[in-house]
């Protein structure tokens, strides 16, 4: 796997729980422990971080971000999106 991948965990039907950075110094996708973390630069506000971690994690996964949808966490830090 490469630093950025996550292409192993793109099976379709899955939940992937992520932490979120919102404000961040720079996008980065990064596995810790078993636990994804996104950090992102926009800011939490309109939904802009939402769309960015959408963005980056469709990237990571090697998906198109029209196949993630997120399902729970749209105010928090902890989300957890599904791969349709």
């Amino acid at each position: 796997m490469s630093k950025n991948s996550l292409a192993d965990l793109a099976i379709p039907g899955t939940t992937i729980t992520v932490r979120v950075t919102p404000n961040a110094r720079d996008n980065k996708v990064v596995m810790d422990n078993g636990v994804i973390k996104i950090g992102v630069t926009a800011t939490p506000e309109d939904g802009k971080a939402n769309a960015a971690v959408t963005v980056l994690l469709s990237k990571a996964l090697g998906v198109p971000k029209s196949k993630l949808t997120l399902v729970q966490g749209h105010k928090s830090r902890d989300k957890i999106f599904r791969l349709d």
